[in-house]
């Protein structure tokens, strides 16, 4: 199979039908519009790793369907070296970008996630859904597509579910089924990497019971399938994308609102329909693998915090070791998450579909670690580059380089020994690594931490624990649990 490379990826995210809107304004070409070219950006470069001698081990990887040369991202993940593959993947695509890569992450899980899952379908139910999935895979493979996946839905009232909210369109659901696929309606909101994606993928959005039955839907569609308008969300410092120069990275993430309005999905793409009993499996076997390594995706972006903060320092005038147990602390936080995560890898285990599912207790607990590790890496990071990064309060680019007063400008902001220049980069760097793009994901990407925390209470054997206690201490009395009171 022939690995996609740079030019062909963006000739063909151009080819596909412009369904993208941002800013009241219909996106016509994703690759250079203004709004969405950083994103695609961010995902050319993983095409570029496939190309790269230095770097196509680790982009690259040999199909267990086909033993021919594929992207890693359109992978099977057998073995927990598969799965450690994966994690590095993210951790590198982080210090090349700075920031997220969904495209290349979210469907990746969810193709594995659901070649599990459906396996287990089509023993007890009798369906051939791990045969259609297997076609598409096929596809994926050959035309190395960038898929992103949907799950969260807009939800509506929290208090109730599904089939009980008022405007039942709130999350997606089946509203028709026929002999040549299904008709979904509804809203997922919040995707990462839908303007650099090829194709969708639709998972349910939570642990369903018979009632949702019609919410209990997995496919995967075209990003520019007829029916789907889409709307990239937009955050307080994404107007600064429409400027040029260093004001902005040339890389970046974006997140949308993806509306189906009846929107027809041929059979071979639909992968569970109705099998509520199934939807619990899902979440488990995707919260593992995706918390596991969402590790990596904040040890790399720590990476770039910690380079980009020693040059902080010394464009300042500080010597390395003014900050050097800072330093020491934010490189502490990234290889925890990261070790946390490895750790959750290693410690799991290979499904009888054939795909290795991580560890559930040490991935959910990763996760508690990722909506707080990083926040004190970016604290640590402004701490040493001070307040021209940390308020972002600097002249703008076009300012910088206006002839008549940019070269005040320069003249106040040189300070140690780097031009004035290069400390406005790399101000600007920490400012949007902490305070723009790169903040959202930490706290609440893959899931909450309060719903990771109820995955470690269920996972954890406590009374294994109590029995260990009982056992080294000597007590032979039963010390049972206080019975909670009934409402």
């Amino acid at each position: 199979m022939t690995i996609k490379t740079r030019d062909e990826y963006l000739s063909s995210l151009k080819s596909l039908r412009p369904n993208i809107y941002k800013f009241g304004e219909l996106i016509e070409d994703v690759t250079t519009h203004p709004a969405t070219r950083r994103v695609v950006e961010s995902h050319s470069r993983s095409y570029d790793g496939a190309a790269d001698p230095d770097k196509e081990e680790l982009y690259t990887t040999t199909s267990s369907l086909t033993g021919e040369k594929i992207h890693r991202f359109n992978s099977l993940m057998e073995n927990q070296e598969d799965v450690l593959a994966n994690a590095k993947f993210k951790r590198s695509c982080y210090r090349e970008t700075g920031t997220c890569t969904g495209a290349h992450c979210v469907g990746w899980n969810a193709s594995n996630v659901l070649w599990a899952v459906s396996h287990e379908m089509d023993q007890k139910l009798g369906t051939n859904y791990q045969e259609r999935l297997k076609k598409w895979i096929l596809k994926a493979e050959k035309d190395g597509l960038a898929v992103a996946a949907a799950l969260t839905d807009a939800k509506g009232d929290r208090s109730l579910k599904p089939s009980q909210q008022p405007d039942i369109d709130t999350n997606v659901h089946v509203t028709k089924v026929t002999e040549d696929g299904i008709v979904i309606r509804g809203a997922k909101v919040m995707i990462a990497g839908v303007a650099a994606s090829h194709e969708i993928f639709i998972l349910p959005g939570g642990i369903y019971g018979e009632e949702e039955k019609d919410y209990s839907v997995a496919a995967v569609i075209p990003r520019d399938i007829e029916g789907l308008t889409i709307v990239e969300a937009t955050r307080s410092s994404d107007r600064r994308e429409l400027e040029e120069g260093f004001d902005i990275p040339e890389t970046g993430i974006t997140q949308a609102y993806l509306f189906f309005e009846d929107v027809f999905i041929p059979k071979e793409r639909v992968f569970m329909c109705g099998e509520y009993q199934f939807t619990g499996k899902i979440i488990q076997y995707f919260t593992a693998n995706y918390r596991a390594c969402i590790g990596a995706c904040v040890a790399g972006q720590g990476d770039v915090m910690v380079g980009a903060a020693t040059i902080m320092g010394r464009a300042n005038g500080l010597a390395d070791k003014a900050f050097a147990a800072k330093l020491e602390d934010m490189i502490i936080n990234n290889e925890t998450n990261y070790g946390v995560g490895v750790a959750a890898i290693t410690e799991g285990k290979k499904h009888q579909a054939g795909v290795w599912i991580a560890d559930s207790l040490l991935a959910h607990t990763n996760k508690v670690l990722v909506g707080k590790l990083p926040y004190d890496t970016k604290r640590i990071c402004q701490d040493i580059s001070g307040g021209i990064a940390e308020t972002g309060c600097m002249p703008s680019y076009k300012d910088f380089s206006n002839s008549d007063y940019g070269p005040l400008i320069k003249k106040y902001l040189k300070a140690g020994n780097a031009s004035a220049e290069t400390r406005a980069r790399a101000a600007r760097l920490v400012e949007w690594l902490t305070l723009g793009a790169g903040v959202p994901g930490c706290m609440h990407g893959g899931g909450s931490p309060d719903g990771a925390r109820l995955v470690v209470r269920a996972a954890t054997p406590l009374e294994d624990y109590v029995a260990y206690a009982r056992n080294v201490a000597g007590i032979d009395e039963e010390v049972p649990a206080k019975p909670r009171k009934k409402k």
